[in-house]
């Protein structure tokens, strides 16, 4: 009896010491491969980023463009035209996750109140598409607008600014 015991015990030992170990190598394989890319973005080791063309910048010292996700927009700036005061305008920013890796959206944040921007809150696919809304509201805002997003995600450069324009026309105007 205590025979079978012991050996169910040792199989079991036996077994998660192998499980153990599988995961465990994994798990070394995945940090040595993120050191590697943390040592090629310092600059640290006989590995160096992909050179890009753009010119030198504290941003383009972290690495090629191929190792962040990339927001491609359709356009970046619109004009709504000529509004009410009061009309609520909206537009939707659509754009591209290029890059190769998902593309997280941390926050979108307006310049004004008066803005208000809804972006994807779960991760877009590289390839995948995605859609910024941003509202705005002409109450209390007459003649020409201009008005930004900032859009921060973990893309290179962390921070993309979009842009809506247009002219508001005062209440006391729109009867001419």
């Amino acid at each position: 009896m205590m025979k079978g015991f012991y050996l169910k015990a040792i199989l079991i030992v036996f077994v998660a010491g192998a499980v153990g170990a599988c995961s465990n190598k994994k798990i070394e394989n995945n940090i040595k491969s993120l050191e590697k890319r943390v040592a090629a973005l310092e600059g640290k080791s006989g590995i160096t980023p992909a050179s890009t063309s753009a010119p030198a910048t504290p941003a383009a010292n972290l690495g090629s463009d191929t190792e962040f996700p990339v927001m491609k927009f359709v356009q970046t700036e619109y004009d709504f035209g000529s509004v009410k005061e009061g009309d609520i305008v909206d537009y939707t920013f659509k754009f591209t996750n290029t890059g190769n890796f998902p593309l997280i959206i941390n926050k979108a944040t307006a310049t004004c109140g008066c803005t208000v921007p809804e972006w994807p809150k779960k991760p877009i696919a590289a390839g995948e598409s995605g859609e910024i809304r941003v509202k705005f509201d002409s109450k209390n805002r007459k003649n020409l607008q201009t008005k930004y997003v900032n859009i921060n995600a973990n893309t290179k450069p962390e921070v993309t600014r979009l842009k809506i324009t247009g002219n508001v026309i005062p209440k006391d105007d729109s009867n001419s």
